[in-house]
């Protein structure tokens, strides 16, 4: 048997459908009975998946360090916005590493946290120091933040904002919806796609779907990477993700879609398994996210693995650094997490990290690579 619920979500729905933006937002982010909203572990070995924060400290410790610098040449003030912060480990480290490398920039550095999680932002408030300058916002329209000057960072956020899903059937594209059959359980429907939205963004991309192919189409990722944009005057926006450009959507191995859960550290490929206890994600679409802020004006520095990232803003200095013949010191732990995040084949180089800087000229340099 479904939650009541959603049950009855799904009963006061014309014709009882949700399309499945309105499911997942109902058993992601209900104020009570959301995924991510109620009070249990769900990053880290007790929850369902793991971040790369969560690896080692050296995740914040190599941002801290570009952002640092980024924010000095740039001449930039010293705010930072993270979308999203899971349990707080990310912006404890990197706060940390702005305190030892820089302390007099440390006492001026404000650091907003958007999250909606309420939980979440009990284990923030436990994770970083109360000598930091932190916000935290349940909204990003908390956020003072017109004029902003300054970086908007975030990881792993746009992938879990709720999508609509269409499948191309007898060689038109429908929506698919989430409904009851007649024993109450969860099931899906197709019906005519009549979402203009919809229309507009396939039109736009000139994305045409195989048959039998299924496709999530991010609209609330579009409007909230747009509102981020124009907040920000004069500064970067670091994404990071796991994401497929639209050529790769239409290989074999993807024409069924990203949406998936994830249970206990395993891949759930039902999404309507285990409704408002399991963790629900898309691959974002790289190139229209890259689209919105080159609409906005921002100016696209890369899009890239995240280990090619990493070296490329001087990780690899950190491992040559810190060699120690004791596997268990902290040293040599390091070393480790640096392997794990930079090599070929790991979890790690499943996300993408991609850059876009407005009315600034300094990431190319930082990173001494070429736009990917």
């Amino acid at each position: 048997m479904i939650p009541r619920q959603l049950k009855e979500k799904i009963e006061a729905a014309p014709n009882m459908k949700l399309d499945y933006a309105q499911f997942l937002e109902e058993v992601l982010y209900h104020p009570i009975h959301g995924y991510y909203m109620k009070n249990n572990e769900k990053v880290g070995t007790k929850g369902d998946f793991i971040t790369s924060s969560n690896v080692h400290n050296i995740y914040g410790k190599i941002f801290a360090k570009l952002i640092v610098q980024y924010i000095k040449q740039a001449n930039l003030s010293p705010v930072m916005i993270e979308m999203g912060g899971g349990n707080g480990r990310f912006a404890a480290h990197f706060l940390q590493e702005v305190e030892r490398m820089d302390p007099s920039l440390y006492t001026k550095f404000e650091y907003f946290i958007v999250e909606t999680s309420p939980y979440h932002l009990l284990l923030q408030k436990e994770a970083i120091p109360n000598t930091a300058h932190v916000t935290y916002c349940r909204s990003i329209d908390e956020v003072p933040a017109n004029k902003l000057s300054g970086v908007i960072f975030s990881n792993e956020f746009f992938d879990a904002l709720p999508v609509h899903v269409v499948e191309c059937l007898n060689g038109k594209v429908q929506e698919v919806f989430v409904t009851l059959n007649q024993d109450d359980l969860l099931v899906e429907a197709r019906g005519p796609l009549r979402n203009q939205a919809i229309n507009d963004y396939l039109t736009l991309h000139e994305f045409t779907l195989k048959e039998g192919q299924r496709l999530e189409i991010p609209l609330m990722m579009l409007s909230f990477a747009k509102k981020l944009a124009n907040m920000l005057e004069k500064g970067a926006i670091i994404t990071v993700d796991y994401g497929y450009r639209f050529s790769e959507l239409l290989l074999e191995e993807h024409l069924r879609g990203s949406l998936r859960g994830y249970f206990e550290h395993s891949m759930v490929t039902d999404p309507l398994s285990h409704p408002y206890d399991m963790d629900l994600t898309t691959h974002i679409h790289l190139d229209a996210l890259e689209k919105v802020f080159i609409d906005q004006h921002l100016h696209h520095i890369c899009t890239q693995r995240q280990g090619d990232f990493l070296v490329a803003g001087g990780i690899l200095d950190f491992l040559q650094e810190n060699q120690d013949s004791n596997p268990f010191s902290e040293k040599s732990k390091q070393n480790r997490a640096i392997r794990t995040l930079i090599m070929d084949g790991s979890w790690s180089n499943s996300f993408h990290i991609m850059v876009h800087e407005k009315q600034t000229d300094v990431w190319s340099e930082l990173l001494k690579t070429k736009k990917k």
